[in-house]
């Protein structure tokens, strides 16, 4: 998708109208509108502004959608649900979670920590972002795996879907860190 598909996409999921996010950016509904069907860009500013109100990433909003997807090198990965959530059960069935995004975390740790999280995005509010732990992956392959599943699946119109690659896990130490099960 492109800038304009980005905006509009990322705009509507917020239930944002034009005009609104106009007032946002102190600009004209038409410059909206503009970036929305690419006859015009905004300037650096307003693209980092734009990032910053609607809480999502200037390469979420400037790369194609096939671009977002690469884990390696990256510590997040946000793929947004295009339209309707998608409902996902959390790897241990204790959560069901309809999830306007999903993303990848890195995580740091000993050795027999996973290496990588999934974490569903049920909505934004006022103080950001309420994320829950869909699932833990040991390599980039398989939660790469799984985005892309997961994107798949929200380009279908699907409005579920189940966790495949995901490496089971147990709570150990005084914190609960998740440890691989072997």
């Amino acid at each position: 998708m492109s800038f304009g598909e980005n905006l509009r996409l990322i705009r509507k999921e917020r239930r944002i109208t034009q005009e609104q996010l106009a007032e946002m950016l102190d600009v004209s509904r038409q410059a909206i509108s503009k970036w929305e069907s690419e006859s015009g860009y905004p300037e650096t500013e307003k693209l980092i502004l734009l990032s910053q109100k609607l809480n999502v990433s200037i390469d979420y909003l400037v790369k194609e959608q096939s671009n977002i997807g690469n884990i390696e090198g990256q510590d997040r990965t946000v793929i947004y649900a295009p339209s309707e959530k998608i409902t996902i059960a959390s790897f241990d069935k204790n959560h069901i979670v309809a999830c306007q995004a999903v993303k990848s975390s890195k995580v740091f740790g000993n050795g027999k920590a996973p290496a990588y999280v999934l974490l569903g995005v049920e909505g934004v509010t006022f103080w950001g972002e309420h994320n829950v732990i869909l699932g833990w992956y040991k390599t980039a392959d398989e939660i790469q795996k799984e985005i892309t599943e997961i994107n798949e699946a929200m380009k279908r119109g699907e409005n579920q879907y189940e966790l495949k690659y995901f490496t089971k896990v147990e709570y150990k130490g005084l914190f609960g860190q998740p440890r691989v099960v072997d």
